[in-house]
């Protein structure tokens, strides 16, 4: 007898597509790659030319006769993503404890992607509908559509995303390549937005020097559109085996959390400091790296041959190129030798990096080498980092009888969105706007090639990977005497996915058979002969396969 009430997502409409115990290729590719790309894309686009769409296209027709904005308008942009970060880390610790709360057979974070899926596509399009001509207007329309995306969609999107990896399977090599998957997506988001959406500036949107606001418009429209698609197609390819634990267990269904247990459990876990002062690190010198690049490039190259466009085009591309190699060995080397090794050694390759085109910074092709080097080094922190999140969040369930995914990647998550508002005022502060060389230089090196140094130094403190099997085997018992005591028989995970599994093959058997029957009288066919080719087309795959 189930202990829920049948509600919204017990509705067979809204059932997963996976029905497996264990992840295949159909999950991996819709539900942790296609699903996040498409859903992240307008983020991506954002983060390399919102402010550029702003100051040349929104506010272009209010530019003076010396090609600046005026002051106010100036200033609106300055302070609108610093004093949004607030709401951005709002936005995030909310939704972090709105998905602990949530208890569906679909899970805790599914139905929240299900539901940003309409937000994101929404606040995506409306960022660029602003039909009032008047400033005053145009600033108060941009704040709030601003907001709306990124204190409220988008959270509600990138944390439930962020949660997936973590409940997706008790599996620790299941995850850590979902995790890889995921992180690729966020990589490609990266690079269709630095990279390829440049080209769709110049070729479709009028470029820079006659910018066509319709033809933003229009894009967008479809960009929101995608967002919606694919946001919805990651729900439906997607399944929270470890969720469906606690919702199958009547001792653990009605549980409820408060925020201060949280916090207790993970303050007090050595391992979730480590694992989120390393991500602090990592991602914040990332956004410095990101911010300085194109200040960088014309301030070195700008006078050479080169020229300062091409050489940063010609970076970017040497430090997208090893991390899309790295992505196909890193999994089965972290399976081998477990994560912690693969991502400590590859720091110190990224150190080494950044200390060789430190060293030469004026010289384009060693720094394009060092870059290289650098980004090839970082591959293994950024597919593995949630992999390595999960492991912990395993530990502390173990340890204190519940799960911290919300609040945890509620935080996860706000570090990731307020990465870019918060050090983009610090290098302004910093460089005085791009201005200071070496202040150029040292966010675009230096900073990332030290927090690499210290994120390896905590990385050997980092031992979590050797407590897996004990703390797995310590949720089983815990879950066993729950049951036991609530007078129902215990059906181990393993075993119940296990039955699910056979279940849903069954019947996908059954449906085909009734399909083909229906076929064969449509047609006038032999069923028991339909059935038997095949039958010797599957024997024959099976031989073939072996």
């Amino acid at each position: 007898m189930s202990v829920h009430k049948t509600g919204l997502f017990e509705k067979p409409i809204l059932s997963t597509k996976i029905k497996s115990a264990n992840v295949k290729f159909p999950e991996m590719l819709f539900g942790y790659f296609l699903g996040p790309f498409g859903a992240l894309l307008a983020s991506g686009i954002f983060a390399n030319f919102l402010n550029r769409y702003w100051t040349d296209v929104l506010f272009a027709d209010m530019k003076l006769a010396n090609g600046s904005l005026p002051a106010n308008i100036t200033t609106f942009l300055t302070l609108l993503p610093l004093l949004s970060a607030i709401l951005i880390v709002a936005g995030n610790l909310i939704v972090g404890q709105l998905i602990e709360r949530t208890k569906t057979k679909a899970g805790k974070a599914r139905p929240w992607i299900l539901l940003s899926s309409v937000l994101l596509a929404v606040s995506c399009i409306f960022m660029f509908v602003v039909p009032s001509s008047n400033a005053v207007a145009k600033m108060a329309l941009t704040a709030i559509s601003y907001n709306v995306y990124y204190s409220v969609a988008y959270p509600m999107y990138n944390t439930s995303n962020s949660t997936l990896v973590p409940v997706s399977t008790r599996n620790g090599n299941q995850r850590g390549l979902l995790a890889s998957f995921t992180n690729f997506a966020n990589l490609g988001v990266m690079g269709a937005g630095g990279m390829v959406f440049p080209m769709v500036v110049g070729w479709f949107l009028g470029g820079w020097d006659k910018p066509n606001q319709t033809a933003w418009m229009v894009a967008f429209i479809a960009i929101g559109i995608v967002t919606f698609l694919v946001t919805v197609l990651q729900y439906y390819f997607t399944r929270e085996r470890v969720t469906e634990e606690s919702y199958n267990s009547p001792a653990a269904a009605n549980v409820k959390v408060s925020v201060k247990s949280q916090l207790k459990a993970v303050a007090t876990q050595p391992f979730w400091w480590i694992i989120i002062i390393f991500y602090l690190l990592f991602q914040f010198s990332g956004a410095f790296k990101n911010l300085s690049i194109t200040y960088f490039c014309s301030q070195q190259f700008g006078s050479s041959t080169i020229g300062g466009d091409l050489a940063n085009t010609v970076i970017n591309v040497c430090g997208a190129i090893p991390m899309a190699v790295a992505m196909a060995f890193i999994w089965p080397l972290s399976v081998k030798f477990g994560k912690r090794i693969v991502v400590l050694i590859g720091l110190i390759v990224g150190v080494a990096g950044g200390i060789i085109a430190g060293i030469f910074a004026n010289n384009f092709y060693v720094v394009a080498v060092g870059v290289a080097l650098k980004s090839f080094g970082s591959a293994p922190a950024c597919y593995m980092i949630l992999a390595m999140i999960s492991d912990v969040l395993d530990h502390i369930e173990a340890k204190h009888g519940y799960r911290c995914d919300g609040f945890t990647m509620s935080i996860y998550s706000s570090i990731m969105a307020a990465a870019t508002p918060v050090a983009t005022g610090l290098f302004n502060a910093i460089s005085g706007g791009g201005v200071n060389s070496v202040a150029v230089t040292v966010s675009y090196i230096w900073i990332e090639t030290a927090a690499y140094g210290v994120c390896a130094v905590l990385l050997i403190f980092f031992s979590v990977e050797k407590y897996l099997k004990s703390d797995r085997q310590l949720v089983l018992d815990r879950q066993k005497a729950e049951a036991e005591a609530a007078g129902i028989v215990w059906i181990p995970p393993e075993e119940r996915l296990r039955l699910e599994q056979e279940q849903a093959d069954r019947e996908a058997e059954e449906a085909r058979k009734a399909e083909l029957k229906a076929k064969c009288e449509k047609n006038g066919l032999d069923f028991q002969a339909e059935e038997a080719k095949y039958q010797a087309k599957k024997a024959a795959k099976r031989k073939t396969k072996k």
